[in-house]
């Protein structure tokens, strides 16, 4: 798992296939890479597959940063440092908040979006705001368990795992970023292919969110997963490989 000595410092990632389109996962608020892990290997069996750390996550150095736009860069400068001309961008939740900016700001290196699990406005509740820097613990935990349907699901102590390994001042800049993120006025505008998911339980970004993104957007298909919450790729990774797979397959380029 090598790094990429990019123009904003090195960026971790994990990687898998070495032909076809080159599809980019971007991990969500205090989160990093190992999310995404189901799908990596699945579309690395068709595509070169990334999936990043972003700077001070994960495995990567750096600072957190104060907007969704900062974030959306260092995802360009990693796309840079990789030579990758154009990608399909894969974002989960504040992840889907860079790809939309991707695919606004920069569309010329977008071949194709996937917004998982988010929304074209993500506002925070206050309550995890100032939790996040005045009761860390216990929000990491409740963040965890929000984000899943299955109360018993093995995969809630690991979310709640990488939450911690993520320095709260890092975390809360990115919840004050995702919750500063809105989109709404202009991402009809978004000429992109683009798959929509969403787990029917999330309590984090309703499925109301990724219905609307499906309206605005031209192109958009929406898929949505039964039995899943806000970790819908964790809770349902073959559900949503095969959206994913089948995105690709359809010419998402």
């Amino acid at each position: 798992m090598p790094f990429a000595d990019s123009r904003v410092g090195e960026i971790f990632y994990a990687n898998h296939g070495a032909r076809g389109i080159p599809v980019v996962f971007i991990h969500g608020a205090g989160s990093n890479h190992l999310i995404w892990g189901a799908q990596v290997r699945a579309l690395g069996e068709m595509a070169r597959a990334f999936a990043l750390d972003l700077p001070a996550h994960g495995r990567s150095e750096g600072a957190g940063r104060a907007s969704i736009a900062a974030y959306a860069d260092d995802v360009l400068a990693f796309l840079d440092a990789r030579a990758l001309e154009r990608a399909i961008i894969v974002g989960h939740s504040m992840g889907g908040a860079i790809t939309q900016t991707l695919a606004l700001d920069h569309a010329d290196r977008i071949a194709g979006i996937a917004l998982v699990a988010t929304g074209a406005r993500l506002r925070v509740a206050p309550q995890i705001l100032d939790g996040i820097l005045n009761d860390f613990d216990n929000t990491a935990r409740l963040i965890a368990r929000a984000q899943f349907a299955n109360a018993e699901s093995a995969d809630m102590a690991k979310v709640e795992a990488q939450l911690r390994d993520c320095a709260p001042a890092v975390t809360h800049g990115d919840f004050i970023a995702c919750n500063a993120f809105d989109a709404m006025p202009r991402v009809a505008t978004i000429r992109a292919p683009a798959l929509v998911v969403c787990g029917r339980d999330d309590a984090l970004t309703p499925l109301k969110y990724s219905e609307y993104l499906a309206a605005q957007i031209p192109s958009a298909h929406l898929v949505v997963v039964e039995n899943a919450g806000h970790a819908v790729m964790l809770e349902k990774p073959a559900e949503v490989n095969r959206a994913l797979v089948e995105f690709v397959q359809r010419g998402a380029i």
